[in-house]
């Protein structure tokens, strides 16, 4: 048996009360200090307070039990979603809630619900890009939710290829009105958060038609779509709802359809702040060519920490269950190990704790980043502008991978009662999983990645000063990292040996160009820089951290650790470039293995440090008390097939199945 691991003696009489005592021995082990820990992760212990403050409200409120969440049917999930939402701006009202802490409380219902699109992205954009005077009459209706909105981009034939949208804003001089029409079966707006039922208003991806035919490409505009007194769809609209989506995600999400059959909005409804037309028609260039892509690049930079909080619950949930799970041969006292103390478990569940916490710490930093962006692009200042396309669109690419593989790896580590509904994870991975391809599919935004790697290789020698090329500037006149045993041990040696594998890999794609490059060449180039980006973010993460020396110490260790295993997956690349020997590869190895150890016996403290109560996890084993059998066996107490001894379906359908089984046996012995 490890170290790390408790001997107790004698051992207990049940299961049930070795899960609990085990659960109980791992925590008083650690020696983190996890309110530290946790008022980091949160942004500091008022934000933790606040958050813990409005959890309490919210999981003793029936609007937000989940009990019965597993057995109703997608009307009911997406009726129940209604219902939390209008209960969540009541308690706005009793409680005082500040607009932040209403979309805190939003936030904390873990499904996708109809108004997650209005708070991520309707609002943002238009306050972001419409016009003072378009502000001033629809500002407060939106704040107030006055109306619903939704952000209609995405159509049936096109998705991340904007400007290969059909939908069409058609100017009239004449009436000072666009005509808003969708030409063809395929520029019907397909996929729409909240458009199928629940919203009132849209801020819509169209082309811009002027007079004489000129095609200014897609711009922003702001149109109703229902009637605010019965809530049908407006003249010349039709919506509907898309149907239901794969393994049963998205279910409380009205995701929607809509096309639009020459509908009149006036001029002033285009948003305006950086692009418009004049009443006769001449268009007003915006600073930028994408200005309107700001929407996009905002929710990409929310993917980051969001990512980063699904890792932390799967990381919870599996490590949590590991710990209390035994299995194996039974040791001198009967005791069959902790599942925990398996290297492979440990291989699988520490780099996704590691990934938690990185993509948490370096989502905040983004949008703090993000914020600059949009700071400047208020005085019409687009100098990072191109920088921000390319830092949200790789992280953004990173984040959702990472994030999609380790809520499965994190579910297959507990075994069979991991494929259980009742262990959470297979819900909250289906609805994760759509993020990589919504807001840019990963794939193509790889492909962007590497377009902004090539441009920034081309002028790295004109002072470039984005942060998503960094890594060329880092290793300009560089020597080549010789990777040693202490280096593995040092993190700003890792840092720099990812940066000098972005360099290279860079380096290579730009001689090698389009046409001698292999089917897998931009994904390497994507993750390459990606990976190189989020290492220097780490770097600086790092040198931050006002904490005590032992969660110091922790933390550099955790961050550390997903240094390691980032470097350890790119070791075709390093040895390739001539970065990493043989030798130095197989050191690699074994100062991740000698990582897990110290982090191993924090593991359930930094699990406890993100915060979460039962009622958020929403998990049987997961719970905080390590007392998952129990909790297991009163989920399944809730089935509604365990509602009645013998099922309604015996009389109709065992019934008869059973006697005529029997008849035939019967006639067979004559």
């Amino acid at each position: 048996m490890d170290a790390w691991l408790p001997t107790i003696m004698p051992a207990p009489r049940s299961a049930v009360e070795q899960t609990k005592l085990d659960m109980t021995v791992a925590r008083r082990r650690g020696s983190v200090d996890v309110g530290s820990l946790r008022s980091l992760m949160y942004g500091g212990r008022d934000a933790w307070e606040a958050h813990a403050r409005i959890v309490r409200v919210m999981q003793a409120d029936p609007a937000f039990n989940k009990s019965r969440r597993l057995y109703m049917t997608r009307t009911e999930r997406y009726e129940r979603a209604l219902a939390m939402t209008r209960r969540i701006y009541e308690l706005k009202d009793q409680e005082g809630w500040s607009d932040e802490e209403t979309k805190l409380a939003t936030r904390l219902v873990d499904e996708n619900i109809p108004m997650t699109l209005h708070d991520l992205a309707f609002e943002p954009v238009f306050f972001a890009q419409a016009s003072p005077s378009l502000i001033s009459r629809y500002g407060p209706l939106i704040q107030h939710r006055g109306i619903l909105g939704c952000y209609l981009q995405t159509e049936l034939a096109h998705g991340t290829n904007v400007p290969a949208l059909e939908t069409t804003a058609t100017y009239i001089p004449e009436t000072q009105e666009f005509d808003i029409h969708s030409p063809t079966l395929t520029s019907s707006k397909w996929w729409i958060g909240a458009l199928g039922k629940t919203a009132t208003h849209g801020v819509l991806q169209a082309r811009l038609i002027l007079p004489g035919g000129k095609d200014h490409g897609p711009h922003l505009f702001f149109l109703q779509l229902r009637s605010l007194e019965d809530h049908k769809p407006l003249p010349g609209i039709s919506i509907g709802d898309i149907g239901p989506k794969a393994m049963a995600g998205y279910a409380s999400t009205d995701n929607g359809y809509a096309r639009f059959e020459h509908v009149r909005i006036p001029r002033d409804n285009m948003l305006s702040k950086f692009a418009g037309v004049t009443p006769e028609g001449e268009y007003i260039k915006p600073p930028h060519a994408k200005m309107s892509y700001g929407g996009m690049m905002y929710i990409r930079a929310h993917f980051i920490s969001s990512c980063g909080w699904v890792m932390a619950k799967a990381a919870t949930v599996s490590i949590r269950y590991s710990t209390v799970r035994r299995q194996g041969n039974p040791d001198a006292v009967g005791l069959e190990q902790q599942v925990v103390s398996y290297p492979s478990v440990q291989h699988r569940l520490l780099p996704i704790l590691a990934r938690a916490y990185v993509f948490i710490l370096l989502g905040r930093r983004l949008l703090t980043i993000f914020a600059d962006t949009t700071t400047r692009l208020a005085s019409g200042d687009t100098s990072t502008l191109a920088d921000m396309h390319a830092l949200t669109s790789a992280l953004k690419s990173l984040a959702t991978r990472h994030a999609v593989r380790d809520l499965e790896d994190a579910r297959r580590a507990m075994g069979g009662h991991g494929y259980s509904a009742y262990a959470g994870l297979g819900r909250v991975y289906a609805e994760q999983l759509p993020l990589v391809s919504a807001e840019g599919d990963n794939y193509v935004l790889d492909k962007q990645v590497v377009r902004a790697a090539l441009k920034a290789f081309e002028r790295r020698d004109n002072g470039d000063r984005s942060v998503s090329a960094e890594y060329l500037r880092v290793v300009a006149g560089a020597k080549t990292p010789q990777m040693t045993p202490a280096s593995w041990e040092s993190f700003e040696a890792l840092v720099l040996l990812l940066q000098w594998r972005a360099a290279k890999v860079v380096e290579d794609r730009a001689k090698r160009g389009d046409l001698d490059k292999d089917a897998s060449a931009d994904q390497r180039v994507a993750t390459a820089v990606a990976e190189a980006i989020v290492a220097a973010q780490l770097g600086a993460i790092g040198s931050a951290l006002q904490l005590k020396p032992r969660e110091r110490e922790i933390m550099r260790d955790l961050l550390r650790l997903y240094l390691l295993i980032t470097t350890e997956a790119a070791l075709v690349d390093l040895m390739s470039f001539g970065l990493v020997s043989a030798a130095a590869a197989r050191e690699l190895r074994t100062a991740i293995a000698k990582l897990f150890q110290p982090l191993l016996v924090e593991a359930i403290g930094l699990t406890d440090a993100f915060g979460f109560t039962d009622w958020e996890l929403d998990s049987a084993l997961g719970v905080y008390d390590g007392n998952v059998y129990e909790a297991l066996w009163q989920k399944v107490q809730t089935e509604p097939l365990n509602q009645t001894e013998v099922t309604q379906a015996y009389k109709e359908h065992i019934r008869p199945l059973l006697e005529r089984g029997r008849g035939l046996a019967v006639r067979s012995k004559l």
